[in-house]
């Protein structure tokens, strides 16, 4: 850092610690979000309703994860990281000052917008509502309840990004968990008290953006650097965030692009296909935002800090550190998800108005986004080396292609389906876009070798090698073991429970074994070079 200024320095810990902190803090968060999930779904069931909260909630949070979670942050990052390392501490708030003022106001906007074309983007996001006044009205009603989240959760996004800079990444990963408390008092405590009970969940949106940034801003008055908000869109490095940010939108955001593309179109398949693909995709986001997320966050600052300090060197090494430990964690979980799809939903969420039925349409679409897991966490970390070079050009070439593929995808496999009568039509919309993540990975991987050329070591090529063998034994050792659903169906809660985490262990254990046996080289885990050597 520069010696002028006087601010909290980066962490120096190894990228496994801090990956560690963040990813145990989102453990947490996920546990309460599968809770949220799970008392939704229990208490209002897979039906239009759901559908139609769904609907509302999926565009607010479509956009922070498009603007601010995704390319606001890829962009302000490195530039921030710069601003760190090169500048004095005025500059550095000055740039902090301006960049907050001028998001502040450009999300204040977007979510006045979304309040008043709320009725148009319902129709636009979800065409198949067309003629269902029912779903268009509460879609619509919810709609301009939710938008305003948009401007708490990118103000709260951009303070998580700065805490992450100075190497604090606990309380960025478990603010989310005051969404998910939010949403399970709005659904037993305030919907029993409505008129129309699934507009509760509209208004725990809203109240958990409030208190999101609250923790948030008081995390930065901690370390001393709160912002204080100035608007000027023409200053050096708001400019330079908005250039970096117009190709990284399409970059980092490709999947909930596809994603929101599935939601339109299963708009016009049964009802309930929109709570199916929702539930599925919740449960792959596990692993994905448990360590995908969590080690592209962490590696961010330190490659952005390679890239600028000229360490080409470390910053080869710690992508490909990055490569081999989201495919070594990434594969296990996906083997997983497709195997144990059906016990994770009976053991989890079929209770009450969530059926059996719901179970089996939920599991096709799981089993379909399993297949793409590793990509998706892939995606992360090299998006985060392209980013970190302050290069977001060549990640949304990839990504334009991807999304192109996806829509093709989407139109042979959903048509031939539909065409069939298949009611599990809306998986196919789930296979499409784990499709699509694997040529965008493909692309990414591609485009390091012959832009900047990076290359996996033998040595993490043999340990991907051996992660393979060992996730195909584990796989084979649970299909083996597995219960049938009739089985599952007969016990209790507390056995179905028991049963599943039985399995679970039994599947590490067995993936962790097998390693064991391959000769895997354990010290590849920690093989980086000492933060301390980088000059911050």
């Amino acid at each position: 850092m520069n010696k002028n200024n006087p601010s909290p320095s980066v962490s120096n810990r190894h990228p496994l610690h801090s990956t560690t902190i963040f990813a145990a803090m989102t453990f947490i968060s996920r546990v309460f979000g599968y809770m949220r999930d799970a008392v939704i779904m229990i208490i209002f069931g897979a039906g239009a309703n759901t559908d139609a909260f769904l609907v509302a909630f999926r565009l607010p949070n479509f956009l922070r994860r498009l603007f601010a979670e995704g390319a606001f942050i890829q962009a302000f990052v490195p530039v921030f990281s710069e601003y760190k390392t090169k500048h004095s501490a005025a500059s550095m708030r000055d740039m902090l000052d301006h960049t907050a003022g001028s998001l502040a106001l450009a999300v204040f906007l977007i979510s006045i917008l979304g309040i008043v074309l709320a009725p148009i983007l319902v129709l636009i996001f979800a065409p198949g509502f067309l003629g269902d006044a029912l779903r268009t009205e509460l879609s619509t009603q919810m709609l301009r309840l939710t938008a305003p989240y948009i401007f708490f959760i990118s103000l709260t996004a951009m303070a998580g990004a700065v805490l992450n800079t100075y190497g604090r990444f606990g309380i960025p990963a478990l603010t989310p968990v005051l969404l998910n408390l939010s949403l399970i008092a709005a659904a037993l405590w305030l919907a029993p008290r409505m008129s129309e009970p699934i507009i509760a969940l509209a208004w725990g949106v809203l109240f958990a953006g409030v208190a999101q940034l609250l923790l948030q801003l008081a995390a930065l008055l901690g370390l001393g650097i709160i912002p204080r908000p100035r608007v000027h869109f023409h200053h050096h490095a708001v400019r330079r965030i908005i250039r970096l940010m117009g190709p990284a939108v399409l970059s980092t955001s490709v999947v909930q692009i596809n994603l929101l593309v599935d939601t339109m179109i299963a708009s016009f398949l049964v009802a309930g296909s929109i709570s199916w693909l929702y539930i599925s995709d919740r449960f792959i986001e596990l692993p994905v935002g448990l360590f995908g997320v969590a080690l592209a966050t962490v590696l961010l600052p330190r490659l952005s800090r390679c890239y600028a300090s000229h360490q080409q060197q470390h910053w080869h090494a710690t992508l490909a550190w990055g490569v081999g430990m989201e495919w070594l964690i990434g594969l296990p979980c996906a083997v997983g998800l497709l195997v144990l799809a059906e016990p994770i939903l009976i053991s989890l969420i079929n209770y009450q108005a969530f059926t059996f039925t719901d179970v089996q349409m939920a599991a096709l679409s799981m089993m379909a986004f399993a297949l793409g897991v590793p990509a998706f966490m892939l995606v992360k970390v090299l998006n985060a080396g392209f980013f970190s070079c302050q290069d977001t050009a060549t990640p949304a070439r990839t990504a334009v292609i991807a999304m192109i593929a996806n829509l093709v995808f989407n139109l042979l496999i959903v048509a031939v389906w539909v065409q069939q009568d298949y009611v599990g039509a809306h998986a196919g919309l789930a296979l499409a876009t784990s499709l699509s993540v694997w040529l965008n990975t493909g692309l990414l991987y591609r485009y390091s070798r012959r832009q900047r050329g990076f290359k996996l070591s033998k040595e993490i090529k043999g340990a991907l090698i051996q992660s393979t063998i060992a996730a195909a034994v584990m796989g084979g050792t649970l299909v083996w073991l597995r219960p049938t659903a009739a089985q599952w169906l007969n016990w209790a809660t507390g056995q179905r429970l028991m049963s599943l985490a039985s399995l679970i262990v039994v599947g590490v254990a067995v993936y962790l074994l097998s390693l064991l046996l391959s000769g895997f080289n354990w010290r590849l885990l920690i093989k980086l070079p000492r933060p301390d050597t980088l000059h911050q």
